[in-house]
């Protein structure tokens, strides 16, 4: 679930606009043309829970018994191996995450099986730099799932906290007392785990600037390195578990600018650096390092301090992006399977960037990473005049200069403080415009 309803790239990921398209043939045809020697990072989409919460706007596959899991292991092992088949050669793989779901749902020896294939199929790196992280449900996990994440090479770990508030634990149907979330951040870093990320999650029913501020406190008091604001979206219509939260309930607007506010000022005086889009960084680590020294960039994941790679997803619901090429695998657990049991990539829809989306993408990563945009700096990368090719999203970015989160200097427009925060606000200025997969 993004920081908002619009991150600057949805236009072309969502499950509304990514719907046509010769999904395998795009995939085939990108993977063959990925230049041998380069770089590959890896997302694997494990959607098993036990427990529905009910903000829950993921792909999920409920089960109580991770023995349900062994038939989607083996398809997750059928599509690496049609994969590897198509790809020239690449260096071990130093950017790797599974996300969810709930990873942890799977045993012990699952995870280390997985692992284990992932290896043999495209070649893990052991580096000291690699970057392998998961996503943590503390209620799924304890001490010894950490030890043996790190055996397996895991170096970085993201803890689904969303609240403390036992009143809105309830009402999201997720009752995660503290202890669970402090042992796991006492045991990373007993490990050695490196740039911990805890999530929260603002517009919750039941939520209130004062009771968001004192998880707020209790979360900055655990130190994590990173700290990731999500933005609640409530679309019962199309989440399940949705329908079970009240609308009466949600904070309204001025509510949640009142949390937002509270937020800033706690963020702020404990010393997080604003990344943008909701994620936040103590200033030792390498995503604020990486701001500074602008090299930032991001993946279908969010902020990284890699340079961005060829992105492969495994799993149902993954998305690819492999040069400039983006592709998504069946939303349907059924036709996922059903593609690979007739040996074809389940890859559903898939498009390749024209000269436009290419520089609007590009234009995307500028405002989202350095803060910054330079439209004769894209007309001298790519050769035809910017001004011209996104005049819609330029004259919407005008207009904010006016309400201060953006300062012109010359042609250059700036993200100011205040931009920084509003980030979402700025990157929707390129939503509205034609995407070819609408």
């Amino acid at each position: 679930m993004p920081f908002h309803d619009h991150d600057g790239s949805h236009y072309l990921t969502s499950p509304d606009r990514l719907t046509s398209g010769d999904g395998p043939a795009a995939l085939t045809r990108a993977l063959t043309e990925h230049p041998a020697g380069a770089p590959l990072a890896i997302h694997v989409h494990l959607p098993f829970c036990r427990q529905a919460c009910r903000f829950c706007a993921s792909l999920r596959v409920p089960s109580r018994d991770n023995r349900q899991a062994e038939p989607y292991l083996t398809r997750l092992d059928r599509e690496m191996v049609l994969i590897s088949r198509l790809l020239n050669a690449h260096p071990p793989v130093q950017r790797l995450h599974w996300g969810g779901g709930a990873p942890a749902f799977l045993s012990l020896n699952q995870m280390g099986d997985l692992f284990d294939r992932l290896d043999a199929r495209f070649g893990l790196s052991n580096a000291r730099e690699r970057d392998f992280s998961i996503e943590i449900d503390p209620r799924e996990a304890n001490v010894f799932t950490l030890r043996h994440l790190q055996a397996l090479g895991f170096n970085r770990l993201s803890l689904g906290v969303q609240e403390l508030d036992p009143r809105v634990q309830k009402a999201i149907n997720r009752i995660q007392p503290r202890v669970l979330t402090e042992s796991l951040v006492d045991e990373a870093e007993r490990l050695g785990f490196h740039s911990l990320n805890l999530d929260l999650i603002v517009g919750l029913p039941l939520q209130t600037p004062e009771g968001f501020g004192e998880t707020l406190d209790q979360v900055i008091a655990m130190a994590p390195a990173r700290i990731t604001l999500r933005r609640y979206a409530h679309l019962p219509r199309r989440y399940r578990p949705q329908r079970g939260i009240y609308k009466k309930d949600l904070p309204d607007a001025a509510a949640q600018l009142a949390i937002m506010g509270e937020a800033r000022e706690r963020l702020d005086a404990a010393g997080y650096i604003s990344i943008g889009l909701g994620q936040f960084s103590r200033p030792d680590d390498s995503l604020a390092l990486a701001l500074w020294e602008g090299r930032l960039s991001r993946d279908l994941q969010g902020y990284t301090q890699s340079p961005p790679n060829d992105q492969l997803g495994l799993g149902v619901a993954a998305i690819s992006r492999v040069g400039d090429t983006i592709t998504r695998n069946a939303m349907n657990l059924n036709d996922y399977e059903a593609a690979l049991d007739a040996s074809q990539l389940p890859a559903a829809a898939g498009h390749r960037l024209n000269a436009v989306e290419r520089m609007r993408r590009d234009a995307i990563e500028a405002l989202a990473c350095r803060h910054e945009l330079d439209p004769s700096v894209l007309t001298e990368v790519h050769g035809f005049d910017a001004t011209e090719a996104l005049a819609d999203a330029l004259t919407r970015l005008a207009a904010l200069c006016e309400e201060g989160l953006l300062e012109r200097q010359g042609e250059r427009l700036k993200v100011t403080p205040d931009g920084v925060w509003a980030l979402d606000e700025l990157l929707a200025a390129f939503d509205s415009e034609a995407s070819p997969m609408s």
